[in-house]
């Protein structure tokens, strides 16, 4: 992707005021939070809060998984991919994703009382924080990622006989 000189310098600009938060709070490096969050669309918006916009687009991320999560476990009017998946899946996945959603919801009511009593501290603590649970909740995710990927011929064969009338 091509980006223009005002695209670039509005990066460029991130990655500074971005250096010196890093240094005040101990944040993690912005090119792993960037490969991770996508931080850099703060870049677009003009703020005088960058962490906490930081914070913002990490809990998106978080938000999205959660809620996926949340189907996985209770699949209620979800959509039909989520039934195929959870026929992929085992008990020791099943257990694994009541452990992320657990740790998911965590970090949600974190970050619930951080957009209810702001303060920059606060929220470089959530960023240290839900950064370093995401490498733990990432690898779990992948893990069952990967058994379903492995199930998902045997148990759609298994099936081949549905009905759908």
């Amino acid at each position: 992707m091509i980006k223009d000189k005002k695209e670039e310098s509005k990066l460029k600009e991130l990655k500074e005021n971005y250096k010196e938060l890093k240094k005040e709070y101990n944040l993690p490096d912005f090119n792993d939070l960037n490969r991770e969050f996508l931080i850099e669309k703060v870049s677009e918006s003009e703020t005088d809060f960058l962490i906490r916009e930081i914070g913002r687009v990490m809990s998106e991320k978080f938000s999205n998984y959660l809620r996926f999560v949340e189907m996985m476990l209770n699949p209620v009017n979800s959509p039909m991919f989520v039934f195929s998946i959870i026929k992929a899946i085992g008990d020791e996945e099943k257990k694994k994703l009541s452990e992320i959603y657990k740790e998911l919801t965590k970090i949600e009511l974190d970050m619930i009382e951080l957009d209810t009593d702001f303060s920059e501290k606060k929220q470089a603590d959530f960023i240290n924080n839900s950064y370093k649970s995401w490498q733990n909740v990432k690898k779990d995710f992948l893990s069952i990622i990967t058994k379903v990927k492995e199930n998902w011929d045997s148990k759609k064969s298994s099936n081949n006989n549905g009905y759908f009338g």
